[in-house]
């Protein structure tokens, strides 16, 4: 049977056009552009959800969440096993102080008491990191990774500041900062989440 010269021209033509990727793999949020997929010590992480801090009419930072699976919970996120990504962008400059102090504040109001002894070495470190930035300036992209075995890792632009601060528990109780019961922000924690705001 012969296949038209027209049909194979056509063929031709398609099997010679790169196939097309759905919006580049992206998420417009806020006008910032998230990848839908990015790789984090070696495995692929799915954006959860974005969201943002707000302080009064201001959008101080815009925040996705990477994980290994889609989670519309926090119990079901904090409990996941596996690396994880928090990527802040900022849109105002902040002092680094400031951000040590939210940082230290969210991590203490959504751990249990019993468990601050244990994370106030680690929490003090990253403060130490975060401080001697001297401030965090708009378009800054912070990632606080969880690799799991190393620990947390804290980046600025995609540079390392610190070395990793070793335990899950640690990423966990940063992460309950943001997801938890009593989150920085509560549209913050719905997006993140996946849920509506």
């Amino acid at each position: 049977m012969d296949i038209p010269r027209r049909t194979l021209m056509l063929a031709a033509l398609l099997a010679a056009v790169p196939p097309l990727r759905a919006q580049s793999g992206a998420i417009v949020y806020e006008g910032e552009r998230f990848e839908r997929r990015l790789r984090v010590a070696d495995a692929d992480l799915l954006l959860n959800g974005t969201g943002y801090r707000g302080v009064k009419w201001l959008r101080v930072y815009l925040v996705a969440l990477y994980l290994a699976e889609s989670a519309g919970s926090a119990a079901a996120a904090l409990a996941m096993a596996g690396p994880k990504r928090l990527q802040l962008r900022m849109k105002h400059d902040a002092p680094a102080a400031e951000f040590v102090k939210a940082l230290r504040q969210g991590v203490e109001r959504n751990s249990p008491p019993a468990e601050l002894p244990r994370l106030a070495g680690r929490l003090q470190a990253l403060g130490a990191s975060i401080a001697a930035l001297g401030k965090v300036k708009a378009g800054d992209v912070v990632d606080l990774d969880l690799h799991p075995g190393r620990g947390l890792l804290f980046a600025v632009n995609g540079k390392l500041q610190a070395e990793p601060l070793a335990g899950d528990d640690f990423y966990t109780a940063l992460l309950r900062a943001f997801i938890g019961e009593r989150p920085y922000d509560a549209r913050m924690r719905a997006g993140l989440l996946g849920l509506p705001r």
